[in-house]
């Protein structure tokens, strides 16, 4: 049998410096689509989504972020597993566009609130380089009930639409849920890495914009010392130092975020740029 030391399969996951060379500084900047059609929040202009979102989109490139993520974020209250048709369809509208606008920055999907095989679709047709998972390994009690992984069908997918180079980040005890039957840290990272086979791990706070405990990542990095480890939530220049050494990258949204013309959260690129410099710093300070 296989050692605890080596995954359950032949083929490489993401090594840390694959991340590295991926997403270039290492800041995942959120694009938060607003309401989608089928929605309850649904205004019914899917172009006006999609210049907000063009908006953010630039916004976090000019601010230097290294990669981008495109999340349905404010389709509450979501579904615990599979989206509708049009879901699917309006994203795939939306990522597309955003890649076409940056094709030099890499494109993330996140469709909540645990629609991987949807995610994956969407990067087949838009040529988006990378999916979050929130719920690959495991099973967690949240508000959409119980939500449980499906990590062979998703690997299995992504071979069959030829998506090998797409890579999965998923989260480890991931926010606004509470794992099922709570296990030790190492163990928890130990199968999402190497028996669901997650090329990064994600480790967040409780909830949206919560900080993430350092102590909870560095725990994250010693059970795993070769996985791309990267901060899923509550990031700010503030408690940037906290992760010093230990995370690969950071992924972050509502902080850099300040109410528009219209009072909805729009991204400041002058608060992203801020980040990304202090990023910077840090990085050539551990250097």
């Amino acid at each position: 049998m296989p050692g605890r030391s080596r995954p359950l399969y032949s083929d490489p996951m993401w090594t840390r410096n694959e991340f590295r060379k991926l997403v270039d500084p290492p800041v995942i900047g959120m694009v938060h689509l607003r309401a989608l059609p089928g929605s309850p929040g649904w205004q019914g202009d899917l172009d006006a989504v999609g210049e907000a979102a063009l908006r953010d989109a630039a916004a976090l490139a000019d601010g230097g972020v290294g990669a981008l993520m495109v999340e349905n974020y404010h389709d509450v209250p979501f579904f615990a597993g599979a989206v509708p048709a049009v879901t699917v369809a309006a994203m795939t509208r939306l990522a597309g566009a955003i890649v076409d606008a940056h094709p030099g920055l890499p494109v993330g999907v996140n469709v909540l609130r645990n629609d991987a095989a949807a995610a994956l679709a969407v990067a087949a047709a838009t040529g988006a380089r990378f999916v979050r998972v929130n719920v690959l390994c495991g099973a967690v009690v949240a508000d959409q009930g119980l939500i449980r992984s499906d990590a062979a069908r998703v690997l299995r997918l992504r071979r069959e639409l030829g998506l090998e180079s797409v890579g999965i980040m998923a989260d480890l005890a991931v926010k606004h849920a509470a794992p099922l039957a709570p296990r030790p840290i190492a163990e928890e990272a130990a199968d999402l890495r190497r028996r669901a086979l997650a090329d990064a791990i994600i480790v967040s706070g409780a909830a949206t914009g919560a900080a993430t405990d350092p102590a909870r990542a560095a725990a994250v990095r010693a059970a795993e010392p070769d996985a791309p480890v990267l901060v899923g939530s509550g990031m700010t220049i503030e408690n940037l130092d906290g992760f010093a050494g230990t995370v690969d990258g950071y992924i972050i949204g509502t902080s850099l975020q300040q109410p528009g013309p219209d009072g909805r959260p729009v991204v400041s690129a002058r608060r992203t740029a801020a980040f990304t410099s202090a990023v910077a710093a840090l990085q050539q300070a551990d250097s």
